[in-house]
């Protein structure tokens, strides 16, 4: 069975975030907000990666390449916040979120584990979006450039 390149490149981005997030805890980091922000170089490297085949690939359409690249960040994500999920329940739930730190999205406390997930899934839809049109326009002025020396 052949994976698509979106869910390999997405899970690429997984597994990156995974990464990175944990290391951060381990190193008691976690708490530096623009830190965490860092992640968008990971979600960059992983639809620039989908853009980059589809282009190798002679898969040139605006608009499917478009698709391609939010599929690919959206399976990141999904991913993504699908193991902080894990990773709360697997730390002690409640409480380990409350540890967390409050800088990230939420003010105060007194919040769920599945509203705290919800909110960074939207959170990270709308990075996802950012970064796919982003990467699409860089491409699109690529490939124009490209086909003018052709």
């Amino acid at each position: 069975m052949k994976l698509s390149r979106e869910f390999i490149n997405g899970f690429i981005i997984f597994l990156g975030i995974g990464i990175y997030f944990l290391i951060m805890d381990a190193l008691g980091l976690s708490s530096h907000f623009y830190l965490r922000v860092l992640n968008v170089f990971i979600v960059i490297y992983g639809v620039n990666r989908t853009l980059s085949q589809n282009y190798n690939d002679g898969i040139r359409g605006y608009n499917t390449n478009l698709i391609s690249a939010i599929i690919t960040s959206m399976i990141g994500a999904i991913l993504s916040v699908a193991g902080l999920l894990s990773l709360i329940y697997y730390k002690g739930g409640e409480t380990y979120l409350q540890n967390l730190s409050d800088e990230f999205l939420f003010a105060g406390g007194g919040i769920s584990i599945y509203t705290y997930c919800i909110g960074l899934l939207f959170e990270s839809v709308a990075a996802s979006m950012i970064v796919s049109f982003c990467l699409m326009q860089f491409w699109k002025n690529k490939v124009e450039k490209i086909n003018r020396v052709d």
